[in-house]
């Protein structure tokens, strides 16, 4: 089996949401993981699911959602776009990722999509780092999730790439 680039945007919910209803609120997930594999085709998870641990793949495919007959319609198979569109469902010409990087005609470079020279690391003084949603034009499920919890939750991104980390979670991470 190949090796595959791993990106997890891990959504935690908490649970101390405050129900204005009558009705017995349904029961809410504790933390709701998405993940996303490069290059890994939706029917791997079964046709090497002999190969997987307890408390791994087995329990995300016993207990979790696999969302294997969903599809979205675009053309372009590259990092920025494809996380971008999964995690906001929609595409490219509505988000606004249309690549890993695009020309800055005006200036004469190449931004990255997640090039943003306002933005630092924090913690750093390092000129690397500058990474942000802000070339997003629209929310994710992580911003979704933020919102609905009146930004209680916590939305952790994680990944090698900064794009496959800070693009699923979204933009209402810098919010508190």
């Amino acid at each position: 089996m190949k090796k595959y680039t791993v990106s997890f945007a891990i959504l935690y919910v908490s649970l101390s949401f405050q129900y204005t209803t009558a009705k017995v609120p349904e029961k809410k997930p504790k933390i709701v993981i998405g993940m996303m594999v490069d290059q890994m085709r939706w029917d791997y998870l079964y046709k090497y699911q002999d190969r997987y641990v307890e408390g791994g793949f087995k329990r995300l495919l016993a207990e979790g959602f696999s969302c294997e007959n969903t599809m979205i319609d675009y053309a372009l198979t590259i990092t920025g776009c494809g996380h971008a569109s999964v995690y906001t469902g929609t595409l490219s010409a509505m988000h606004g990722i249309v690549g890993n990087s695009w020309p800055l005609l005006d200036k004469g470079i190449d931004m990255s999509c997640m090039g943003y020279d306002s933005v630092t690391t924090m913690r750093s003084n390092s000129s690397s780092g500058k990474a942000s949603p802000r070339n997003m034009l629209t929310t994710t499920i992580g911003d979704g999730l933020k919102v609905a919890s009146n930004f209680r939750s916590n939305v952790v991104g994680v990944s090698v790439k900064d794009r496959g980390a800070i693009l699923p979670a979204g933009h209402a991470v810098l919010q508190g």
